[in-house]
């Protein structure tokens, strides 16, 4: 298994576009849990505002959203929270949503790696409008940022494919997660991540990835954590389609 793909996509079943119902997204995560890709991290988003409505089997990795901060998380995986919002005491790995437009103002000195105590960044790509979606050269700044600074981030929203693509239905580009892990592995190799999170070009980023070192790519990761995504099995079979990974992933 390719590390650059390992433990990378959380499971956002509850969230937009899709919205499982509770009791269905939890068959779905149990189900996948089975299956055992290891293309997925078997991390199960939640609202803070919802936990109490999770049943057996509960999931054993939980990454909470913090719409209530009043809401004791409890022992979950990860935690993650607007900037400038209030974060509910707990020992979990903690990411911060952060814009590209917010980073100015931001003292990166005060967000090293989460292992000395401190909070890695979150990026939001996308959502249910067309201005939901970051530009490439915001996500080109935000990525730049992380890796210049050594902050881990993790990604959400609008990744539903592995590359870059055209929504007619919303007029608007959606980026693809192929191209961010890619932009990534070019920013922390002195290369631009522009160009990549603006290419459509399926091949290009195939011939890329396949050159990615296996030190390269586990370098990247320790950067570009995971990403949530609605759906469990298009990222997957995605990468199937573009030979990335074998049937077996």
């Amino acid at each position: 298994m390719n590390p650059l793909f390992a433990d990378l996509v959380d499971d956002a079943g509850l969230f937009p576009p899709t919205s499982l119902p509770m009791a269905d997204a939890l068959a779905r995560h149990e189900a996948d849990r089975v299956a055992g890709s290891r293309v997925l991290t078997h991390r199960f988003l939640c609202l803070a505002s919802r936990l109490h409505e999770i049943t057996a089997p509960r999931p054993e990795r939980i990454g909470v959203i913090v719409d209530d901060p009043q809401v004791d998380p409890g022992d979950v995986d990860l935690i993650e929270v607007r900037l400038g919002k209030p974060v509910p005491l707990s020992d979990a790995r903690l990411f911060v949503e952060v814009t590209a437009d917010e980073l100015d103002g931001i003292d990166a000195v005060a967000h090293p790696h989460p292992e000395n105590g401190r909070a890695g960044f979150k990026i939001r790509c996308g959502g249910l409008t067309r201005e939901a979606f970051p530009s490439p050269e915001e996500v080109a700044r935000f990525i730049t940022f992380c890796t210049r600074n050594g902050i881990p981030f993790k990604a959400t929203a609008g990744l539903h494919h592995a590359v870059r693509h055209y929504d007619a239905t919303l007029g608007v580009w959606r980026h693809g997660f192929l191209n961010l892990l890619l932009a990534t592995h070019a920013a922390l190799h002195e290369g631009d991540p522009l160009p990549i999170l603006a290419t459509s070009d399926a091949d290009r980023l195939v011939r890329l990835a396949v050159a990615v070192t296996e030190e390269e790519a586990v370098s990247t990761r320790a950067t570009m954590i995971s990403y949530g995504s609605c759906s469990t099995g298009q990222p997957i079979a995605d990468l199937r389609e573009l030979g990335l990974i074998g049937e077996d992933a």
